[in-house]
């Protein structure tokens, strides 16, 4: 008998299947992470830009509504640089208008209503966004 060298047909086969099998539960999953990873990135960096607004306002009381040109000292290296932060001094509540966090918030936006600030629902507040922070 002479010796049998390689893999059949078949063999290569099977292995295709299951590299196929094996990506089509990957890919999905590894989708997923990343979309989340992108969604909890913005919400903390809304959160930074609100707390860079609470300390500017710890320096200057007269202010209640800060653009990224006024927080300048406070905070750098944003992503998104066409937001505000508001302060209702009646409540104490900070926040956050046109903001790519307001989609992670309310999911039914659009990347073109936030950028024009012209959707409703384009504001979110810190609460809004720390819970959306705390959830796992």
């Amino acid at each position: 008998m002479k010796e049998q060298k390689g893999f059949t047909l078949i063999e290569l086969l099977a292995v295709i299947v299951i590299l196929g099998i094996i990506a089509a539960i990957a890919i999905p999953s590894i989708t997923n992470v990343i979309n989340n990873t992108r969604d909890k990135a913005k919400v903390a960096e809304a959160l930074q830009i609100i707390d860079a607004a609470r300390l500017a306002y710890a320096d200057d009381t007269s202010k209640a509504s800060w653009g990224p040109g006024d927080l300048t000292g406070y905070v750098s290296k944003l992503k998104d640089n066409a937001w505000t932060v508001t302060l209702n001094k009646s409540t104490g509540i900070y926040s956050i208008t046109s903001h790519d966090a307001a989609k992670v918030i309310t999911s039914t936006l659009t990347e073109a209503e936030i950028d024009a600030g012209t959707a409703t629902g384009t504001t979110v507040t810190e609460e809004q966004l720390a819970a959306k922070a705390d959830k796992k």
